[in-house]
Parts: C-alpha cells; sequence; structure tokens
C-alpha cells in the first residue's frame, strides 16, 4: 500500500469516527432535551394543578361566607364606649369558663392586631374589633399542630388577632364584633369563611380605623 493510499484511508477513517461521534452527541443532546420537557411538563402539570386546586378552594370559602354560617351567635353588642377602666371578663363562678365580649365599653387604646402567645387585655382587643378586627382566642393547651393552623391564618390577613385566653369556654373562638362562633377544632370547615365574612364586614363601627399603632407587640 502506497503512502498516498494509507493517508486517504486514514483519513476516511477519522471521517468515520467523527460522524459516529456526531451522531451519539446529537442522540444525546435529543434525549436530554427529551428529558428535560417530559419534567418541565410534568412540573407545569402539578403547578397548574395545585393553582386550580386553590382557585376552587378559595371560591368554596366565598361561596360560604355569602351564605349564614351556622352556630354564629350574634348576641346584642353594647354600645361602643371608651372608658379607662375595664375589669377583665373572669368566671362566673369557680370553674366556669368566659366568652371574649363581642362589644361595649373598651379601653381607648387598640390592641395592635398580630399574634400573640400569651393573652392580652380584653378591653384593647375589643377596640381592635370595633376597628373591624376578628379576634381568634384559644384555650391554653392547644396542641401545637392546630395553633399552628390558627398562626397561619392570622399571619396571612391583617386586621386578625390571635392569642390564648384562660378559662376560655371552647377551644377556639372567633369573635368579630357583635359575632361569635366557637369550634372545637382549628381545622373546622367555618373559621375560614368567618374570617372572610367578618374581616372588615357590615357589623364593624369604625371600618378602616388602624388596629396597629396601639399597645403590645406582635411575633
Amino acid at each position: 500500500m502506497t503512502k498516498s493510499n494509507a493517508k486517504s484511508e486514514a483519513a476516511i477513517e477519522l471521517g468515520r469516527v467523527r460522524a459516529q461521534q456526531k451522531a451519539r452527541e446529537k442522540r444525546r443532546r435529543v434525549i436530554v432535551i427529551a428529558a428535560s420537557s417530559v419534567v418541565v411538563l410534568g412540573l407545569a402539570a402539578v403547578v397548574t394543578s395545585v393553582f386550580a386546586g386553590e382557585i376552587q378552594r378559595n371560591a368554596a370559602i366565598e361561596r360560604a361566607a355569602s351564605e349564614p354560617i351556622e352556630g354564629v351567635a350574634e348576641p346584642s353588642a353594647a354600645p361602643a364606649v371608651h372608658v379607662e377602666s375595664v375589669p377583665e371578663p373572669t368566671p362566673a363562678e369557680p370553674g366556669g369558663t368566659v366568652l371574649p365580649p363581642t362589644g361595649g365599653e373598651h379601653d381607648p387604646v387598640v390592641q395592635n392586631c398580630g399574634v400573640y402567645t400569651a393573652p392580652v387585655a380584653t378591653a384593647k382587643a375589643v377596640h381592635s374589633l370595633e376597628h373591624g378586627a376578628v379576634w381568634i382566642t384559644y384555650q391554653p393547651g392547644l396542641d401545637d399542630k392546630q395553633i399552628g393552623a390558627l398562626t397561619k391564618l392570622a399571619e396571612n390577613r391583617d386586621y386578625t388577632l390571635l392569642s390564648p385566653m384562660d378559662s376560655l369556654g371552647s377551644p377556639v373562638v372567633l369573635t368579630a364584633w357583635g359575632t361569635q362562633l366557637e369550634v372545637d377544632d382549628a381545622s373546622d370547615p367555618r373559621v375560614e369563611p368567618f374570617l372572610v365574612k367578618y374581616l372588615q364586614g357590615e357589623q364593624t363601627p369604625e371600618p378602616g380605623a388602624p388596629c396597629t399603632g396601639g399597645f403590645g407587640d406582635p411575633a
């Protein structure tokens, strides 16, 4: 074999090898792109499903809030009067229970809305109700999971006050001005519709008045 022929065959072989390498690289890119597309489409489907589910859930809450909520009490709220000294609610008898007031005489200083891990002054919290807040109270000793769920609800909404309350009559009580709901569990399906319906609701004596700039340092 002449040198010329040998060089020619070497060049041909080199070209064949390079062609094979290019083909393998092309196949690899196609596989990577296809796999990436499958992953992206899968993630998009999951996100779309979650988003659609959240829209449906929120719509259901809005519908529930537009209707009368079972178990909501509407005691006659006393006139909204600012007084310098208001006695804190106490059980009517030893071992008795209390519920947050739904209105009436209250402190001139508003309780800053937010999450508290200790009881707050009732007279100041009632002032928050006057401004359109919903006050969520719970029995001390309520399990951490339920407290966490209530905290999430309060943190994601303005005009919401969350605190434990000694001698509370039910595990969880939601109070707006002139309106109250007692539930046994934070997961009760009436909790969120109550918030939607009564936060700055029609019952509010002073809608839009601040729930900040007063007393208290929320968590």
